[in-house]
């Protein structure tokens, strides 16, 4: 039976190419007990009155303008006006696959509270997606297929933002879009995290995500690598973080530097360490740098990895498994 609502909280601004495809998908949905909740952000272009047009034709339709400013304030509007029982998010210029809303909502009365419904992505585009947003693609379902999103959860955001479903309840226990964090889907995922909520394994295809030149991941400040490291540093301090125990940083390249000075501004010590043999015996902002051997003789330490190639990846892996050391314990891979 499909007596329970869900609402679809959909921010869109100058998205007026795609916005007619992203709304047929929804209609096209094999539930249809929902609500789709749309908040235009101060669009310039045709984007109102496309959705206005719809939503004229389907009650479950309702539009909103913004009367904040930018994405966070979007969602805070549509969940305030949303009365589902479950909560899902959709991107404006991306597209559902049919049973995805059916699907998700199964996982979650089969699982039940504190659990968060996900599914496969999908890249699309005109002009060929990018090996960047093709390697996040197949690591992100990687993960999904077995729920083990929050394994790597440091690295990059494990909770697909437009592909995710949960109670209501759940989503108002993690604070829901209330806090001014940006990347606000990354921060989400974390208080997800937090929160322990399961996630639960899907081997669904559900959503297409589109990819594009003027897309807002791609051109937005808000989610230039400095901010994601920021976000990584704050809740690993939160929530990861032994104060009992030795904090060392592997790794002095931009990103290793950019940990070094959080660190530093929160005057959290740390011994930094890394396998370049030019760097190792300098000082960068008042720390020696040591070879990365130099773990052997601390006692029981906590690792910060900021090393971005692959195959060093393996590498540090394999080292730290000699050692006996844990993913999510004991090291952490922040890239």
């Amino acid at each position: 039976m499909q007596d329970q609502l869900i609402s679809i909280l959909t921010p869109f601004k100058n998205t007026s190419d795609f916005l007619p495809e992203c709304l047929e998908s929804i209609l096209n949905q094999t539930y249809t007990n929902w609500e789709l909740i749309v908040v235009d952000d101060h669009s310039t272009d045709e984007s109102f009155t496309i959705v206005d047009a719809y939503a004229k034709q389907d009650s479950r339709i309702k539009l909103f303008k913004n009367t904040g400013n930018g994405i966070i304030d979007a969602l805070r509007l549509a969940f305030q006006h949303s009365k589902g029982n479950y909560i899902t998010r959709m991107d404006s210029d991306d597209m559902m696959t049919p049973n995805k809303l059916e699907l998700m909502l199964n996982d979650l009365k089969a699982h039940g509270k504190q659990h968060i419904a996900l599914g496969l992505v999908r890249y699309f585009s005109d002009d060929g997606v990018s090996d960047g947003y093709a390697r996040y693609e197949t690591w992100l379902n990687t993960l999904t297929k077995t729920g083990a999103n929050y394994l790597e959860i440091y690295k990059e955001c494990v909770i697909p933002s437009p592909c995710w479903m949960l109670h209501r309840e759940d989503l108002m226990a993690c604070g829901a879009f209330n806090p001014n964090r940006y990347p606000e889907d990354y921060d989400l995922a974390f208080r997800f995290y937090k929160q322990g909520i399961k996630c639960i394994p899907s081997q669904n295809l559900l959503h297409l995500w589109r990819d594009y030149g003027t897309r807002t991941s791609r051109t937005h400040e808000h989610y230039a690598q400095n901010y994601f490291l920021d976000i990584k540093c704050h809740y690993f301090l939160e929530l990861d973080f032994n104060a009992k125990r030795t904090l060392t940083v592997w790794g002095a390249g931009f990103k290793g530097k950019k940990i070094a000075k959080l660190l530093k501004k929160r005057k959290i010590p740390f011994v930094w360490i890394c396998n370049n043999p030019k760097k190792i015996g300098k000082h960068i902002y008042g720390f020696e740098l040591h070879s990365f051997e130099h773990l052997k003789e601390l006692e029981h330490p906590q690792c910060i990895v900021t090393v971005a190639n692959e195959r060093s990846q393996l590498r540090i892996k394999t080292y730290f498994e000699t050692q006996h050391m844990k993913s999510m314990v004991d090291y952490f891979f922040f890239c």
